[in-house]
């Protein structure tokens, strides 16, 4: 890898020297050859950003069940390798291509999956964060302006990318669209919680679902997602959140997100949403299915009020099936809706969610469970398979 004078800052080493810019950057990466098969480090080749595109050099990243996914190949979308999977992350701006105006070599920057151009029609919208142009696309290998990676082997073969971001590597090459601009002063290690996980789930609490005080909430699922939402439903106020989930140990971690009641829907009894119907006279306000799976999203439904419950499915449903209820079950006044990256515009709004990370409205340090050095990727993704972990953050 190509060497930098450095300072010691925030807890990390700050490039200070920056002549690499315009260059290739020889730099190590984890990889994934074959689905399933251990992450190999590699030296790789990073080509420097093309117009609109941003080089980061990545600090600190950590692992979502959504790499996990693509790693094992599970979702068609996901099976194109060799790749370099990874999207929750933060870094510092080494470079920047032509036109990228809102970014500067230097800038503290936290990788975006779902971009934010600002010119499209969905942008200028207020009703949607959803991007026509750079939004999410588990489909997308490849870098938009030439159709071409920016990562290679020594030998040239293409690396492919990886929701828009990439960032198992020291170095990587996003659309200046997946770039979101943070406080210098803001913890860095804290800030990749915000890439993915953190910023989904309390975002669906917040801008989706727009939790009230005073509510009750249902939410299946307590991963790191599902920790969010309850984190973010603690936040405003919300009187009474139940926890759904099948490992009786995640109401431990739970209750320090502000989650009240634990159901384990694998004990004997009535069904779940029978269970919260009484507990909440008639069922919950909001309920946040995370799970993925068609007969939780049933439930989750059906544990909310009639007249006005509201569900939100934030759990990534691989398989092209349909929706678990009759059309007509929605005449009784419950709604559902999906939510992408919670709801927030990447580069317009997560600065602000940081400064709010910041002053402790939200607490982060609960959701890092783990920490270890990048080349210990292997054993952080074990850890996430074995139930153990809720974030594992990798050091560069």
């Amino acid at each position: 890898m190509e060497n930098h004078h450095q300072k010691a800052t925030n807890g990390f080493s700050e490039p200070t020297d920056y002549s690499t810019a315009g260059r290739v950057i020889t730099c190590k990466a984890a990889v994934v050859w074959v689905p399933g098969e251990p992450f190999v480090m590699e030296q790789v080749q990073v080509d420097p950003p093309q117009k609109l595109e941003v080089r980061i050099k990545i600090l600190f990243t950590s692992i979502c069940h959504t790499d996990l996914s693509a790693w094992l190949g599970e979702n068609e979308a996901q099976r194109a390798f060799p790749r370099i999977l990874g999207h929750e992350a933060s870094g510092i701006v080494e470079s920047v291509g032509e036109g990228v105006m809102d970014i500067k070599q230097g800038d503290h920057v936290v990788p975006i999956f779902n971009g934010e151009c600002g010119e499209c029609k969905c942008c200028k919208s207020e009703k949607t964060n959803i991007c026509s142009n750079s939004g999410v696309n588990g489909f997308k290998k490849v870098m938009t302006n030439d159709g071409k990676s920016r990562f290679s082997t020594k030998d040239g073969k293409a690396i492919y990318h990886f929701l828009n971001t990439s960032t198992f590597s020291e170095y990587t090459v996003l659309e200046s669209a997946c770039v979101a601009k943070i406080d210098p002063e803001a913890p860095m290690k804290k800030m990749t919680l915000l890439s993915c996980g953190v910023s989904t789930g309390v975002g669906a609490a917040w801008n989706t679902a727009n939790v009230q005080p005073a509510s009750t909430v249902a939410i299946f699922g307590l991963g790191s997602v599902g920790l969010a939402v309850a984190e973010g439903a603690r936040a405003r106020g919300a009187s009474k959140i139940i926890g759904v989930d099948i490992n009786p140990d995640k109401f431990i971690k739970g209750q320090e997100m502000g989650v009240t009641n634990f159901i384990n829907p694998t004990e004997p009894g009535k069904p779940v949403h029978e269970r919260i119907r009484e507990i909440t006279d008639g069922g919950v306000d909001y309920s946040f299915e995370c799970v993925g799976n068609l007969d939780v999203l049933r439930e989750a439904f059906l544990s909310t009020h009639e007249g006005w419950g509201f569900t939100v499915i934030l759990g990534i449903h691989a398989a092209p099936t349909t929706l678990p209820f009759h059309p007509m079950e929605l005449f009784n006044g419950r709604g559902i809706i999906g939510s992408v990256f919670g709801g927030f515009k990447g580069k317009s709004q997560l600065p602000h969610f940081a400064k709010q990370c910041m002053r402790g409205v939200v607490g982060l340090d609960k959701f890092i469970t783990h920490e270890l050095p990048f080349e210990k990727i292997n054993d952080a993704f074990q850890l996430l398979i074995e139930g153990k972990s809720l974030r594992c953050v990798l050091q560069l």
